[in-house]
């Protein structure tokens, strides 16, 4: 099929309220099936059909993001958020709220005075609560929950706490206060902690201590998130099984939220000195993305009871934070389905 006829026939189908399979249908007795967009994939009438046939679930790539909303003490830029959650209103769709408090772009201005000085920690959790109660309440009628805090915990070293600046004014204080505001300001919504190599044993095991440590104190983390971003040539199923069953323990509820499996060697966060770099899509590196996708979903369908959502980050190769040459997701750079996706979707 034609790069645009598959799009177009989407498209038709949605007008004439036809409704093929996909994969928010094929698991539909699994788990909601999700994807991040960003301004482009909601106002582009093809991408958007895309989006309502495949998906359940939406989350904002950057729009919802600290720095998006509230770049300056007092101003607040709702556009491109508001335009994604209007998108999700007017589909019927719900959406995960990303992110409340992130160091990385962040409302650096929080720490300062006008005058450049640095507050207390005590100005700093009163600029985060009101900060927080803004972008929850605007959004409570189609965000069902949130990644709250969003990658806290260090990748190694003897401190489990990435050293961020949020750390060094609060230490791990400002992750109790995060989850205490926005359960006073959306008392229903499921409250997450999100972050990536959240499957490699030693960042496991911190996330897990640090989640114990929070809920023993009555801090609401409901859920916990683990971002996905995988690579072709890692094949490590156990590693993944053996976190969602310890995190478990902790939650009753995990979210795969920032599902991508790339053709190079990276894993996790990295990716700034590669992703530039071109590399040829083999035959047999598209194989190994099938089989990479078709194991990682086979062990996510086993843990039904605890999985309840699974979020690719992107909707196409064009779309893709890792660059459209990394073929990170089931749909290529013109939107067109990839063998990949009919094997996670024809399970």
């Amino acid at each position: 099929m034609g790069k645009r006829l598959f799009l177009a026939a989407i498209l038709m189908g949605c007008i004439m309220g036809m409704e093929a399979k996909s994969l928010k249908k094929a698991y539909r007795k699994y788990f909601d099936i999700g994807v991040a967009v960003n301004l482009r994939n909601v106002t582009d009438e093809m991408q958007g059909a895309l989006v309502c046939q495949e998906f359940n679930s939406v989350t904002a790539e950057n729009a919802m993001k600290p720095a998006s909303t509230h770049p300056r003490e007092g101003v607040y830029t709702w556009e491109g958020a508001d335009r994604i959650a209007n998108f999700c209103r007017q589909n019927n769709i719900k959406m995960r709220g990303h992110c409340l408090v992130w160091h990385n772009q962040f409302c650096n201005w929080m720490f300062t005075d006008n005058e450049g000085n640095p507050v207390s920690k005590e100005v700093f959790y009163e600029r985060m609560r009101e900060h927080i109660h803004a972008v929850v309440n605007r959004y409570k009628d189609v965000v069902y929950c949130w990644d709250v805090v969003n990658e806290a915990i260090a990748d190694g070293g003897p401190n489990p706490y990435r050293n961020s600046r949020l750390y060094k004014l609060c230490g791990d204080e400002f992750i109790a206060k995060a989850f205490q505001f926005a359960r006073e300001a959306d008392p229903k919504a499921l409250l997450f902690y999100n972050d990536y190599n959240a499957i490699i044993p030693h960042k496991r095991d911190n996330i897990y201590n640090m989640v114990k440590k929070m809920k023993e104190a009555g801090v609401p983390i409901d859920g916990i998130g683990m971002q996905g971003h995988y690579n072709v040539h890692w094949d490590n199923l156990k590693e993944v099984d053996e976190a969602i069953r310890k995190y478990s323990e902790l939650v009753d509820v995990i979210h795969i939220t920032e599902l991508d499996i790339r053709a190079n060697k990276d894993m996790g966060g990295n990716l700034d000195f590669k992703k530039k770099a071109e590399q040829a899509i083999t035959d047999e590196i598209k194989q190994k993305q099938e089989e990479r996708y078709v194991g990682l979903f086979r062990v996510l369908r086993k843990h039904k009871k605890v999985v309840k959502s699974v979020t690719f980050w992107n909707l196409s190769d064009r779309d893709s934070w890792l660059g459209t040459h990394n073929y990170p997701l089931l749909f290529d750079k013109e939107y067109q389905p990839k063998e990949a996706y009919y094997k996670v979707k024809d399970f």
